[in-house]
């Protein structure tokens, strides 16, 4: 009897040694699928937010190719509004009015992109009195703050005054009226609207000076 009995506590003992291991076994199992579902929950984590920056890249990139430009200064003809060296944003618009500084890539004749500010628009018209440095449109004087100096040096190549800006055609002149060569010279004229890159809205460079159209 006493050996049955021993017998019987063995198999016991041996079954639930068996029990024990297949439980371990099957924690092992599931300790493993956790890690591999923690794993798969990284990967995709990590493919969400690289997803994320990707788009966020591409839709910022296809903004400033058809919306926004970065555009450098060169030159004085915008002192003392802008220096050179400045950095500026310039956002497309349906159309431009005066007070704009606008960035224009219409051919001329120093084959480079010319940035200054609108003073009239298609069907305006210009006139300028040298001697006190007062500009009028449509026989009315306009307010300019920005401008560098009080009189205006007239030149042999400029245009003959009062002129009438072409429907289409933007007038524009540089703020440093005496160190810069605009729509008033020959060399340059009225500025065809579709040539027109953007308006300047903002400055990024230097970081002092963010607002290009406060000119206290």
């Amino acid at each position: 009897m006493i050996m049955n009995n021993d017998e019987r506590i063995i198999d016991i003992n041996t079954t639930s040694n068996k029990a024990f291991e297949e439980e371990e076994l099957v924690s092992e199992i599931r300790f493993s699928t956790k890690k591999t579902d923690d794993k798969k929950k990284f990967n995709l984590m990590v493919y969400d937010m690289l997803s994320i920056v990707m788009t966020s890249f591409i839709i910022i990139a296809l903004v400033f190719v058809f919306a926004f430009r970065l555009v450098g200064v060169v030159g004085s003809s915008m002192t003392n509004t802008l220096q050179e060296n400045d950095w500026l944003i310039t956002m497309q618009k349906d159309s431009y009015e005066r007070g704009d500084i606008v960035v224009i890539t219409q051919p001329n004749y120093f084959n480079e992109p010319l940035i200054k500010r609108v003073i009239a628009t298609g069907g305006e018209t210009v006139d300028i009195d040298f001697a006190r440095g007062i500009v009028y449109v449509n026989g009315e004087p306009i307010d300019e703050p920005y401008k560098k100096e009080q009189f205006i040096i007239p030149k042999l190549d400029d245009i003959e005054f009062p002129y009438t800006v072409p429907e289409g055609m933007l007038f524009c002149m540089g703020d440093n009226r005496n160190g810069s060569t605009d729509s008033r010279s020959k060399l340059i004229g009225p500025l065809d609207e579709r040539y027109v890159l953007g308006k300047a809205v903002i400055r990024v460079l230097p970081f002092n000076d963010f607002d290009i159209y406060d000119y206290e």
